[in-house]
């Protein structure tokens, strides 16, 4: 993880606990001995976020609707810590040496597709002291990020939110004219479809069953075809994704934050296209990208529109490798 990331040496989960005590009746004991959460619950998956944002973040209240993403909170600080160094690096001196007081209240940020969760928002105001703006299409998203920033004291003055009206656009509509952002960012949807994003899903839920299972020793029956049908009619509903008692997913989330024509490449492309008619609003724009074999295509499409510099940021959490894609079209 990033040096700054605050959740580089794991969970201490006596000190959350004595900070937040509600995670207390979640704790179980792992087979290494180590005192942990059964990462296969929701539940206890969402409080364990809330002590971490409690503990580390500064936050007084915290809470997500019931199916929407439940992010976890250390990979999301890995990508604003490491937009903070593309800052520095690209910033003037003066604000180079502000930046290297990790502060700069003069940073304004963008989160497309802020969620139910307002993750990004809430460590780079507590963190770095930025202010945002976040965006979604879905209300009940909008209605929690709204309450996220105004009942905490921290947030207040530093985050508001905007429902973007039209699902074609992602900056339009949501900039204002003559409005200047330092930075946008974007978790984009990953899947191409409603059962793609069952499917990996499915996957994700099955891993953290086996792995629960070896490390308890007892054997492994994988059930994910059981119930498949029901799930994925929920999941072809309208705004739905993943809400059945029987789907028991960790980070659940809502068919605008999982899924979407394309998939990922087709939504950044997007971006990158509509980017252009921002282009003097915004001084970087960054996003995501889950798969590096998306790298080549996204970055042949920036250089079609004229930007003047292309990065890539990579991101490792243990064995997993992630990035972000940054472009400006200042010189």
């Amino acid at each position: 993880m990033h040096p700054k990331n605050l959740h580089k040496n794991g969970y201490p989960m006596d000190t959350l606990c004595q900070t937040y005590p509600a995670l207390k009746s979640f704790l179980v004991r792992a087979k290494s001995g180590n005192t942990s959460i059964d990462f296969t619950s929701p539940k206890a998956v969402k409080v364990l976020n809330a002590a971490l944002l409690h503990h580390y973040y500064r936050l007084e209240y915290w809470d997500i609707p019931d199916g929407y993403l439940c992010p976890p909170v250390p990979g999301r600080a890995d990508y604003i810590h490491g937009i903070a160094d593309l800052l520095k690096s690209t910033s003037s001196s003066a604000q180079g040496e502000q930046s290297q007081q990790g502060k700069d209240q003069n940073v304004r940020g963008l989160d497309i597709g802020v969620g139910a969760n307002a993750i990004y928002p809430i460590i780079g105001v507590t963190t770095y002291d930025w202010s945002f703006v976040g965006s979604d299409v879905d209300d009940v998203a909008v209605k929690s990020a709204k309450a996220i920033a105004s009942k905490n004291s921290v947030l207040a003055h530093k985050f508001q939110v905007r429902k973007q009206l039209n699902r074609a656009s992602i900056f339009n509509g949501v900039i204002k004219e003559n409005e200047r952002f330092t930075f946008t960012m974007c978790n984009p949807p990953f899947h191409k479809s409603a059962q793609e994003a069952l499917s990996g899903t499915r996957r994700k839920t099955s891993n953290l069953t086996r792995n629960k299972q070896k490390r308890s020793g007892t054997k492994f029956t994988d059930n994910r075809e059981q119930g498949l049908g029901h799930r994925t009619s929920k999941l072809q509903g309208k705004n739905a994704a993943y809400q059945g008692k029987d789907a028991n997913l960790n980070f659940a989330g809502q068919a605008n934050e999982l899924w979407c024509e394309g998939g990922e490449l087709a939504f950044i492309q997007r971006m990158v296209k509509e980017s252009v008619s921002v282009k003097d609003n915004v001084e970087w724009f960054t996003c995501l990208v889950s798969k590096s074999a998306h790298l080549k295509p996204i970055k042949t499409s920036i250089d079609y529109y004229g930007a003047a510099q292309c990065k890539v940021i990579d991101m490792g959490q243990g064995s997993k490798l992630s990035r972000f894609v940054a472009w400006t079209f200042s010189r």
